[in-house]
């Protein structure tokens, strides 16, 4: 049970801190939906998800009101389409229809953003997950609400190369089909290694095929909450610092906790995982660069930075799972430039570069998240990006992620505007060395020795 002092704590996180749940996101299998037909399979598709998800919404704002916990994002995420896709799709036309279906599924429903334009590449290709991306430029640009992600990597099976290759290409062209909004098409895809199957979080959201039928995920996020109890904690040593960070991710997660119980009551509907990650917004404040100069850094991107972020991450874990009995998904600390003022404002001060930021991506729950690059940066050099931060995902047993903005016609020194949440970047700088004949190569880099536990 919550007592009255942390209802009046928990009110004033809300109030002074924007502490707020990020995303109800309620994941839908499409398994049943199969059908050769793809006509029949969109008709299926449509019909489950507006019948699933038909009170998501109004259930969130009920909890909202009735609590007065912000809930800023209703959210779906539903089974890898190349999955559902395959017996039907016989062209990139067929599967562009289902995007087109899935977009007006979640304008019917009201809700923010459908998660699951998928496919789980990281040992090899069939032809349906090669036909899902191969469509991904149109069906990003002829679609609002869709996001897409593709694994191309994991401890277990290796990165496979044929795919990063291939996604370089795939990113150029989705920038330069929707050049006219910022190339903003980039901001719904997004690459991994070891991705979960319980992510709530856009872009990478997937219902994974070993989840039921019909699950809640809620993501809470709260930095300007942690960074105030930071500051208020003084300059204690590290014990203080890590005790601090951990009792408030305690907290924070009971918020969610209750938040997901609610919700997965209302709607008849199995709660799965909460989602503990501090995801920043662009509003002042509620920042995970904030927090880590509140430990004593000038500049997020300043020698120590890589150090503190681990320290946050391992605590923020440590105190959720105190709270909750089922933390999953990615749970930790983002650092997406766009979405987080500070980090935005490292960059205008040249503490942060995409090489400190692929070292920072070690220890976060995520990767290179939200990064502006130059609309004439090579798709080689792209892969380049995206073979690195999967190494990394393989090799630590992590999950790491990349979703760069090749900005069509931008520079660096420009800065690009997505609004909401997304946020602003400046266009970074990226390295001119080229790597191509390395991306040249094709097959699989192999899974590292470490993988061999069985």
């Amino acid at each position: 049970m919550i007592n009255i002092s942390e209802v009046e704590e928990t009110n004033k996180m809300i109030e002074e801190s924007n502490l707020d749940v990020r995303t109800i996101t309620m994941g839908i299998s499409l398994l049943d939906c199969i059908n050769s037909d793809v006509d029949r399979l969109c008709s299926n598709i449509y019909d489950k998800i507006t019948s699933k998800a038909q009170n998501l919404v109004k259930t969130g704002e009920d909890i909202s009101q009735e609590y007065g916990i912000p809930i800023v994002n209703k959210r779906v995420s539903v089974t890898p389409i190349a999955l559902v896709g395959g017996a039907a799709c016989r062209s990139t036309d067929d599967y562009v229809k289902i995007i087109k279906t899935l977009d007006k599924a979640a304008h019917e429903i009201g809700i923010n953003f459908l998660g699951g334009y998928s496919a789980l590449v990281s040992k090899g290709m069939t032809p349906a997950d090669r036909m899902l991306i191969e469509s991904i430029p149109q069906a990003l640009s002829e679609t609002e609400l869709v996001c897409s992600s593709i694994n191309v990597g994991s401890t277990k099976t290796g990165i496979d190369m044929d795919a990063v290759r291939m996604l370089g290409n795939i990113i150029l062209d989705t920038a330069k089909l929707t050049k006219d909004q910022d190339s903003i098409g980039c901001v719904k895809l997004v690459i991994f290694c070891n991705a979960p199957d319980d992510n709530p979080f856009m872009a990478g959201a997937f219902h994974g095929v070993t989840e039921g039928d019909t699950v809640i995920n809620v993501g809470v996020s709260g930095p300007g909450v942690v960074k105030r109890a930071i500051e208020e904690s003084g300059q204690g040593d590290f014990g203080v610092l890590c005790e601090t960070i951990k009792k408030t991710a305690f907290k924070i997660t009971r918020v969610g906790q209750l938040v997901a119980n609610e919700a997965a009551r209302r709607l008849h509907v199995p709660f799965g995982i909460i989602d503990l990650s501090l995801a920043p917004t662009p509003a002042i404040g509620d920042s995970v660069a904030d927090i880590l100069e509140s430990m004593g850094l000038e500049r997020a991107g300043a020698p120590g930075t890589t150090a503190a972020l681990a320290l946050l991450n391992d605590q923020v874990k440590k105190g959720g799972i105190m709270a909750s009995s089922y933390v999953g998904g990615l749970s930790g600390a983002f650092i997406p430039v766009s979405e987080d003022q500070g980090m935005i404002d490292s960059v205008n001060a040249g503490a942060l570069t995409i090489e400190k930021l692929e070292a920072m991506t070690c220890v976060c729950s995520v990767g290179l998240d939200m990064i502006a690059i130059p609309g004439d940066t090579s798709a080689s050099t792209i892969s380049g990006i995206i073979a690195d931060e999967m190494a990394i995902g393989m090799i630590n047993q992590k999950t790491t992620a990349v979703r760069v903005i090749p900005v069509y016609g931008k520079t660096v020194g420009d800065t690009v505007e997505f609004g909401g949440l997304l946020g602003h970047a400046p266009v970074m700088s990226v390295n001119q060395f080229s790597c191509e004949d390395f991306i040249r190569r094709t097959g699989r880099i192999p899974a590292p020795i470490h993988s061999f536990k069985n």
